[in-house]
């Protein structure tokens, strides 16, 4: 860390700075110049995180050098991470890997149904809600442990993982018990008391970005995650809030590459939650794939119109198959597999 002072900076100014991080264990290196005085910080940053060192009198501004992050950072792993579910699918590796299912549990004919049609045009893992964070609180909530059961029967018959949304840290034990990976959802990037939860699980969570956090806050959030031992987080890049509003939201396509080289975790897209648009799922998921990522995470139903969530950004099944292909052609083009 840099501190740079005030021209009119004090001694005792620069005295007490130096007691005071001097105090936490740390070294502090002092360079008085003709006009301005800087105060380098050598050790461990973590324990000034929360000083008000841009509160001391004679402090111009603080320069941290570490990021605030570590345990998601490239530098802490250099290869990238590999998650290996029990079906023996692995995510992060060469392949890129399909999650594709209704937005919501509607009932077990239907989602067994979905679940072996996307199984035969490629998908590994099955996707499907059984509790639903809904914006009105007339909407479609989803059948929950009812859900949950259906989900886990599907999976049996089908041999495809499943990912499900968790809400609630009071229920993190419940969706454990059914689900292969957890799904922090968009609205829930920012609640900490459940990052900490599933950061003691054993099973691996798929960390959705929240719609209004940048790239930083997100890897803070896998941070929360992997501070508690679990090292098993996968990013899903699924659309920012921003001014335009001719789609539900924008997908920061940026933040695939970034993420990839920033740290060494997975990285997969939404092209559903991120348009809104049943038309431009499958450009979006190609633009997805084509930055590097992962996998895809996508809505499928069969009579999408009926779907009692999320219809208007839901494909069928037809239009599925044809964005299988398109993975697969780019897919062989970066030197990958589906």
């Amino acid at each position: 860390m840099i501190i740079v002072l005030k021209p009119e900076a004090t001694q005792e100014n620069i005295e007490k700075i130096k007691k005071d991080i001097e105090k936490l264990g740390l070294k502090v290196w002092v360079s008085q110049g003709e006009f301005r005085t800087i105060m380098g910080v050598i050790g461990d940053e973590a324990p000034l995180r929360d000083m008000p060192l841009s509160l001391y009198p004679g402090v111009e501004k603080v320069i941290p050098i570490l990021k605030p992050y570590r345990l998601v950072d490239r530098e802490y792993k250099k290869e990238n991470t590999v998650i290996e579910l029990p079906s023996g699918v692995k995510i992060g590796g060469k392949e890129i890997v399909v999650m594709a299912g209704p937005c919501a549990v509607e009932s077990k004919e239907n989602v067994l149904r979905i679940a072996k049609a996307v199984k035969k045009e490629g998908a590994k893992v099955l996707r499907g809600g059984a509790f639903k964070p809904r914006t009105s609180p007339y909407s479609f909530q989803g059948l929950g442990e009812e859900g949950l059961k259906i989900l886990k029967e599907v999976s049996e018959e089908t041999g495809l993982s499943v990912v499900t949304e968790v809400m609630d840290p009071r229920n993190v034990e419940l969706v454990y018990q059914y689900a292969d990976i957890l799904q922090i959802g968009a609205r829930n990037m920012h609640n900490y008391d459940l990052l900490k939860e599933v950061g003691k699980i054993d099973k691996p969570v798929l960390l959705k970005r929240g719609i209004s956090s940048t790239v930083k806050e997100w890897l803070l959030a896998a941070e929360y995650i992997l501070k508690q031992g679990n090292e098993k987080v996968i990013f899903c890049e699924r659309g920012i809030r921003t001014f335009e509003d001719s789609t539900r939201f924008t997908l920061d396509v940026n933040a695939v590459p970034l993420l990839k080289k920033i740290s060494h975790l997975p990285v997969i897209v939404d092209p559903s939650h991120s348009t809104g648009r049943r038309d431009l799922v499958i450009p979006v998921a190609r633009a997805g794939i084509a930055a590097g990522a992962d996998g895809l995470l996508v809505e499928v139903h069969f009579d999408p119109l009926q779907a009692l969530s999320d219809a208007q950004q839901t494909i069928d099944i037809q239009e599925f198959k044809i964005l299988m292909e398109d993975v697969r052609r780019i897919a062989q083009v970066m030197g990958r597999e589906v």
